[in-house]
């Protein structure tokens, strides 16, 4: 028997004709739930996969990607001498300083507390993405201001809204550095004009930061030294390395965090949904293959005769046993070819529209993106094929054990 007659009899198999109608709608439902497995896990992977990158891409954009610390001479004193030597480290593109404090703004509409960073506007465009962020103004008026109030602030869209400040308004500030007094230390409010709005679409930092220069910065926590000195790289999965690198080659007063280390409980949440969808929706998979075990089995009970026939004529126990398995093969690469397609298209299709809205406070992203990745789409392809060809063993096994005699017995 060549291999063009076992493909034709079980493509024969799988066409209804009359009495075997029945058996030709099994096939087509059991092509229908290996689509449907297909496509749900396609689906879902670039969900978890969008969601994932849509996260880290808010969080790189409005954060470095490695911090670093100087625990000796209270913090860095030339932190221009100090970003050189960070930026000839390697994999280091820019470095930049920064002053991290808290404050409660007020307006006539509203109050708010507020993260406060001090910044050098043109090293910071450098390292984050804020100054590409700014809707309203710009990031770089900060160090040009010389407008009456006591410094310049770019707030974000969020906290705009919610202050009702805009480019041109002022704000009042308290920090708890303040006057001394009869009565001690006395936080003394301080008029900062709003010179840039921001929207990262990161709801974090969009409704609960606020950026000034490093000289107002110094002035409003009473502080001399630079904090801290951002870092951005080449290559973020390379941020431990580079955070290792920091203290063995400047030395132990310098102590270095990177972005994944910081942000590890949010990715392992992420991570864990994704492995939790995946395996509800492997499950799919495994029901439809065990719909092509029961289709198969019905076909070989029902083809009984016609086996039979096959032997009689010649046919091997070999030839039986690959007709049913290339029917199970045609049933998976054509309910797979459909599932990764329609999978695939729907994919493009939410990602484009950006059908899946978020709850900014709840995921941070305002939509979910969907990214298909290449390894995870040829995975699911592989292991839908896989199930398929493992679903036809025993049915095919069945068919070419029939004997002759006893199936032509009755007829």
């Amino acid at each position: 028997m060549t291999k063009s007659f076992e493909l034709y009899v079980a493509v024969r198999y799988l066409v209804a004709r009359r009495k075997q109608a029945s058996l030709a709608s099994t096939s087509v439902i059991s092509i229908i739930g290996v689509t449907v497995g297909v496509t749900a896990l396609v689906v879902a992977l670039a969900l978890m996969e969008g969601l994932s990158q849509g996260v880290r891409d808010r969080i790189l954009g409005a954060q470095a990607h490695v911090f670093v610390y100087k625990v000796a001479d209270g913090g860095f004193r030339d932190y221009q001498a100090e970003a050189a030597v960070l930026s000839g480290l390697p994999h280091v593109v820019a470095a930049a300083p920064s002053i991290i404090g808290r404050g409660l703004v007020r307006t006539r509409q509203g109050d708010a507390f507020l993260n406060i960073k001090g910044v050098d506007p043109m090293l910071e465009s450098q390292v984050t993405e804020v100054a590409e962020a700014v809707t309203d103004g710009e990031l770089f008026a900060l160090d040009s201001y010389k407008g009456s109030a006591s410094g310049a602030i770019v707030i974000g869209k969020g906290v705009a809204q919610r202050l009702g400040a805009f480019v041109g308004d002022e704000i009042s500030l308290v920090t708890q550095s303040g006057s001394l007094s009869p009565m001690g230390v006395l936080p003394r409010p301080r008029r900062l004009e709003v010179v840039g709005v921001f929207d990262l679409g990161f709801f974090e930092y969009d409704t609960s930061y606020g950026y000034i220069s490093l000289e107002v910065a110094r002035r409003l926590f009473n502080v001399d030294n630079v904090e801290m000195m951002e870092l951005r790289i080449d290559d973020i999965y390379e941020s431990r390395a580079v955070a290792k690198a920091v203290t063995d080659e400047l030395g132990v007063s310098y102590i270095a965090d990177e972005w994944s280390e910081l942000n590890q409980s949010l990715y392992s949440a992420l991570w864990l949904e994704k492995m939790a969808i995946s395996i509800a929706l492997g499950l799919i998979m495994l029901v439809a293959g065990l719909q092509i075990v029961a289709s198969l089995v019905m076909l070989v009970m029902e083809k009984s005769r016609d086996i039979a026939i096959l032997k009689t004529m010649g046919a091997s126990a070999r030839s039986v046993r690959e007709i049913f398995v290339l029917q199970g093969a045609i049933i998976g690469l054509l309910g797979t070819t459909i599932g990764a397609a329609i999978g695939y298209l729907t994919c493009l299709i939410m990602d484009r529209y950006q059908l899946l809205r978020l709850p900014h406070d709840a995921y941070q992203i305002p939509y979910v993106p969907f990214v298909v990745r290449p390894i995870d789409f040829i995975a699911v392809v592989v292991s839908a094929l896989i199930i398929c060809l493992v679903a036809t063993i025993y049915p095919s096994r069945h068919a070419a054990r029939v004997k002759p005699a006893e199936a032509l017995r009755f007829q």
